[in-house]
């Protein structure tokens, strides 16, 4: 917590990452839109804070009245980035040992956004009402879908009502470890050492197909560290004892990577401004 998600992204191959800007505040929607529009940005945008976490302020802009909304809550520095039309969306969590030549792939995340499928009876509000996910999400929902709630959806028709694959905005993780295999294991190691200094952290990714996964043909929409986490124990029935085993696996994997790299002449991060960072992160997210 506390790092600019703008200058991690900068580190990212350039071949592998959305167009991205970062916007600050305070700032209006002409001059946001100005410079949206010179970046080779426009509708629909990705807005989310440059510092921030878990889902927090993170919105799809469709329109010129979608972003002054955001401006109008936004209280921090945030990023506009290029809207991923992929099907596909993943956390691929990375480690490489600074002892060792190559790193690994140690948890890959499925993401299954938060949808309905029609009956041809049933009214888009009630599908809602019927879906667990979408009932936690109901007054964001609603706002967002005004207009179509009575709407009845044709028997087998999906409709994807969140396009951002965040835990708290409804998406579903899934364990897909079952993805891992060694050519996916060369080219995320081949991608993660062009990134200077980086051996541990979760790529959130978008892609056509598991073939481009594999090759790491991919999307880098985030490059998130040690706050990160192998988030495929949040898949639905998933062992407790088992998600204790892998956290304390990936804790171990952490401390092993920091004390190699302080041997090899990194400083450990002073308590004291551990703290001031983690007071600036809940002053921005208005959390303190």
């Amino acid at each position: 917590m506390g790092e600019s998600k703008y200058e991690v992204l900068q580190l990212v191959p350039a071949r592998v990452k959305p167009v991205t800007l970062l916007i600050k505040v305070p700032t209006n929607a002409s001059d946001v839109e100005v410079a949206a529009r010179q970046g080779g940005l426009s509708y629909p945008m990705i807005a989310k804070p440059d510092m921030g976490e878990r889902g927090w302020m993170v919105r799809k802009l469709k329109n010129e009245a979608d972003l002054k909304q955001y401006l109008s809550e936004i209280n921090t520095d945030f990023l506009l980035q290029q809207f991923v039309d992929e099907p596909l969306e993943f956390g691929i969590f990375y480690r490489r040992y600074p002892s060792e030549k190559n790193g690994r792939v140690t948890s890959i995340t499925g993401k299954e956004f938060l949808h309905v499928v029609g009956n041809g009876v049933a009214t888009l509000q009630q599908l809602m009402e019927e879906n667990n996910r979408a009932r936690l999400r109901w007054p964001e929902l609603a706002r967002a879908y005004t207009h179509r709630l009575h709407e009845v959806l044709p028997a087998g028709e999906k409709l994807e009502l969140v396009s951002i694959g965040n835990h708290c905005l409804g998406t579903k993780f899934l364990n897909a470890n079952h993805l891992i295999s060694d050519r996916l294991n060369q080219s995320f190691d081949a991608l993660s050492q062009q990134i200077g200094g980086f051996y541990f952290g979760r790529y959130d990714v978008r892609c056509a197909s598991l073939q481009d996964l594999e090759a790491a043909n991919v999307m880098v929409l985030e490059l998130n560290g040690c706050g990160a986490e192998p988030a495929h124990i949040y898949q639905p029935g998933f062992s407790f004892r088992e998600a204790l085993r892998v956290l304390w696996r990936h804790w171990r994997d952490m401390h092993r990577v920091s004390r190699e790299n302080h041997e090899r002449g990194v400083p450990y991060l002073p308590l004291a401004a551990g703290w001031r960072i983690y007071k600036q992160f809940k002053r921005v997210t208005k959390r303190l």
